[in-house]
């Protein structure tokens, strides 16, 4: 009952920014009780109401869910976009192995239609051209830039992923980042280090690939984060800064 009346809360706080039709299936998919508990206890850090109202989501249209792993924020589009619109939950072999019990648990047969499922090698993937009307990349695009051969993750061609960002994307879609903020004037080191990237070496290299900051939201933002320490640290751990920025592909 406690986590229901958290969510329903949470629903209610949507920024006015969003229409009455779009705001109203947003808060439905946030207050859904079809929604596992576990979802719901998350939705208190991760604020999706308000993410999705940013993110402009309205129903009908096509997201793609980038490197969804075990469909957290797949779940909350799937009922924003609602019965005419779509959901690709992609994922790479790496967060597909990793993610397999959650997702086996989320993804049983017929309970969320509108979603379908992808496997790509992200280097140079083929999602279908110019599909999109919104690529979503949660605490995930500092992982483009991760190498760890032993624990399976393979070097990704980052100029490619980029690419294939921009192809799958309709003229004038968007793209919204969410992920670890690192210190200024660091780059793609700090991921090795820290699993973090810089929000404005983000803008720059984005910029690079033709892409357009268009604005963000600071609904998550903690300027008492902790910038030398891993994200996974006890200190800072569930309490990162972490920036949600906005990009439209040309």
């Amino acid at each position: 009952m406690k986590t229901f009346a958290l969510s329903a809360l949470l629903a209610l706080a949507i920024p006015a920014m969003a229409p009455a039709a779009e705001a109203s299936l947003i808060q439905k998919s946030v207050a859904s009780t079809e929604r596992p508990d576990s979802d719901r206890e998350r939705d208190a850090r991760d604020k999706p109401g308000e993410v999705m109202a940013f993110a402009g989501i309205k129903p009908g249209m096509t997201v793609v869910d980038m490197f969804s792993a075990g469909g957290y924020w797949t779940e909350l589009l799937a009922g924003a976009v609602g019965p005419s619109g779509k959901v690709l939950a992609v994922n790479n072999l790496p967060y597909a192995a990793f993610s397999k019990e959650g997702a086996a648990k989320r993804f049983t047969e017929g309970r969320l239609p509108n979603v379908e499922r992808r496997l790509i090698e992200a280097s140079w993937f083929n999602l279908p051209p110019k599909s999109a009307d919104l690529v979503l990349i949660v605490m995930a695009f500092h992982d483009v830039y991760w190498i760890d051969e032993k624990e399976g993750w393979p070097e990704i061609h980052t100029d490619g992923f980029i690419e294939s960002l921009k192809r799958v994307l309709k003229p004038g879609g968007k793209l919204v980042i969410i992920d670890h903020n690192a210190a200024a004037g660091s780059g793609k080191e700090a991921v090795g280090k820290l699993h973090r990237l810089n929000e404005e070496w983000v803008k720059k290299t984005l910029a690079a690939h033709g892409f357009v900051f268009e604005k963000a939201y600071d609904g998550l933002r903690n300027p008492a984060d902790q910038f030398d320490k891993m994200v996974y640290d006890a200190a800072v751990k569930g309490k990162t800064d972490r920036y949600v920025q906005m990009y439209r592909v040309k």
